[in-house]
């Protein structure tokens, strides 16, 4: 058994750390000389815009050198049904941790679709494997503790860019963690010393998600005057839209979805 008040100690502090580092680099990094360039960052809620762009360049080099290549061979050597089998079996790992974030939220018809996808999907659907719950009229919600605390009424924070992970903001970061730590599946293997299947899980879920977007990020970076200033708004717009609709299935730009923090 998990000792509850351990457990939120550990999270309200990583939590504390991770905002705290925030408000550091937002401190150190220096605004430019250009009266224009500094308010076109304020304007976008980007004020460690440099330090953002260089973390974004490092997570660009590894998609390069590392990310794209793995996830083209994974879609040229896995079927598409077998790989539509994997990213059903990941969705449905994540549906207690929505499920929790439905109810925190007040979604109480929310809460009771996902719980009955999850059962639909984890006995009908062969442990998930197989999307039943969608072919009876019950599409996947996915809700995270960033969207909760955007419910509850917190401002999104300055816009970060976190290594490996990709676009994100203050009230995410945040997010990301509680979700991490609540996550039931990430509970049972953390405590029973299976830290490796969580990596696994973690690196399945960015190779599937972004084999998926290949021709879409290499579209992007072609027609893009900015891509990072791209990526941003488009991130934005994509979590606005989840937190006012509730839903995000993550199929028009799941790479940023791809290390969810449930999968933690």
């Amino acid at each position: 058994m998990v000792d509850l008040p351990v457990a939120v100690r550990r999270i309200a502090a990583r939590a504390v750390g991770l905002a705290a580092l925030a408000g550091i680099l937002a401190g150190c990094a220096a605004m430019p000389n250009d009266p224009q360039v500094a308010a076109a960052r304020v304007d976008a809620n980007d004020p460690i815009e440099p330090f953002n762009r260089w973390i974004f360049d490092i997570n660009e080099g590894f998609d390069l050198l590392l990310l794209k290549p793995v996830a083209v061979i994974y879609r040229e050597v896995v079927p598409d049904p077998l790989r539509d089998n994997v990213r059903n079996f990941l969705t449905n790992l994540r549906a207690p941790v929505s499920v929790a974030n439905d109810v925190l939220q007040g979604d109480i018809k929310g809460a009771g679709d996902t719980a009955a996808r999850f059962l639909v999907n984890s006995t009908l659907g062969f442990a998930g494997l197989a999307d039943v719950a969608s072919e009876i009229g019950k599409p996947p919600q996915d809700e995270d503790f960033g969207q909760t605390l955007a419910v509850w009424g917190a401002g999104e924070g300055p816009y970060l860019v976190l290594p490996f992970y990709g676009p994100s903001n203050v009230r995410d970061v945040a997010g990301f963690v509680v979700d991490g730590f609540a996550d039931p599946v990430s509970i049972y293997l953390r405590n029973n010393d299976r830290n490796a299947l969580i990596y696994a899980r973690i690196g399945v879920n960015a190779v599937d998600a972004r084999s998926r977007l290949i021709e879409v990020i290499d579209d992007l970076k072609v027609t893009s005057i900015d891509y990072y200033a791209t990526v941003r708004s488009l991130y934005r717009q994509r979590r606005n839209d989840q937190i006012r609709d509730g839903v995000g299935t993550g199929d028009e730009f799941p790479v940023f979805e791809t290390n969810r923090p449930a999968t933690r």
